[in-house]
């Protein structure tokens, strides 16, 4: 099996290299600095499940891949159509593709964008950082991809390839009965979480804590939850609970990839994680109003990273 990760930040680099350090035939899709120093000196891996440094194939051209029989997409959403642009009839009829973001509608995308056949439902659960070019450290949650056909159900394909990818503990990759209700369950904490820690820029220990932020944590919860709903996902009672007690097991100085990319500057998924529950509120008629006020206050940063204010 050939597999690329079109992607090697935090997660895409750490599951890449825990495939190549268990001989799988793995290419990473990287660029710039992430780029050379993987190509120079291989990635090194920090995580409680053990260090490693691995030497890993890796490409700054998605157009030299040549035929795969699985990719997995890394990339930001926002960074989705780009990546994806150079790869438009160059994938073989076989291939399986599948996104392993943040928000809820990236398989929408991918389905956008490629040819049904290819596409898989895919969600992920890391909490992972580059530290430094071609250093990648696990921090907490343990890494586990699910995937499977998008709408619900199983299939062979997403059963078949599950079983190829499991590592065990330092990997784990499920099979899921239903991927669109397990994407929406990692967003009921992600898109809360990331809001929050964005707007206190506290760690999760200490506005999960505080009064304050974990009232508005909770009550941003429950807005994911009844807008997922609506949007007809079958999310069980007690699913709120589930996601605040999820982020109430986490490291206590763990951060969400959004914090630290508006601590850093840099452009965010803002616009796919608490803007989607707002669009999608909207749509349905759910009110969001505690999401809507995290995304009013963090937009003037995103829109001064993405170079459209300044001051």
């Amino acid at each position: 099996m050939k597999i690329a990760v079109l992607g090697a930040g935090g997660a895409g680099g750490y599951f890449g290299g825990r495939w190549a350090e268990a001989g799988l035939d793995v290419t990473l899709v990287a660029r710039g600095a992430q780029f050379d120093a993987i190509r120079r000196q291989g990635l090194r891996l920090e995580a409680p499940a053990g260090d490693a440094r691995i030497d890993v194939p890796v490409v700054d051209d998605v157009r030299s891949l040549g035929d795969l029989d699985v990719l997995v997409v890394a990339t930001k959403t926002w960074q989705l159509e780009s990546a994806l642009a150079p790869l438009a009839g160059r994938l073989g009829r076989e291939t399986a593709v599948f996104g392993i973001q943040n928000g809820v509608e990236h398989t929408d995308v991918l389905a956008r964008l490629l040819p049904d056949a290819h596409v898989l439902g895919g969600t992920c659960r890391i909490i992972s950082l580059v530290t430094a070019p071609a250093v990648i450290r696990h921090v907490g949650a343990e890494p586990t991809i699910m995937l499977g056909p998008p709408g619900g159900g199983r299939s062979d394909r997403a059963d078949a390839l599950a079983a190829e990818l499991d590592l065990g503990p330092p990997l784990r990759v499920l099979a899921a009965d239903d991927i669109d209700a397990e994407i929406w369950r990692k967003f009921l904490f992600f898109a809360p979480g990331s809001g929050v820690g964005s707007i206190t820029r506290a760690p999760i220990g200490v506005f999960r804590s505080e009064t304050g932020s974990r009232r508005l944590l909770e009550a941003a919860v429950h807005e994911v939850v009844a807008v997922g709903r609506a949007c007809g996902v079958a999310l069980p009672a007690g699913s709120a609970a589930e996601a605040i007690s999820y982020v109430d097991s986490l490291p206590a100085d763990g951060t969400s990839s959004m914090q630290r990319d508006f601590e850093a500057g840099r452009r965010t998924e803002l616009d796919a994680l608490a803007g989607a529950v707002v669009r999608l509120g909207r749509t349905h008629q759910v009110p969001t109003p505690t999401l809507a006020t995290i995304h009013a206050a963090l937009e003037p940063l995103e829109r001064r990273a993405r170079g459209e204010l300044s001051w």
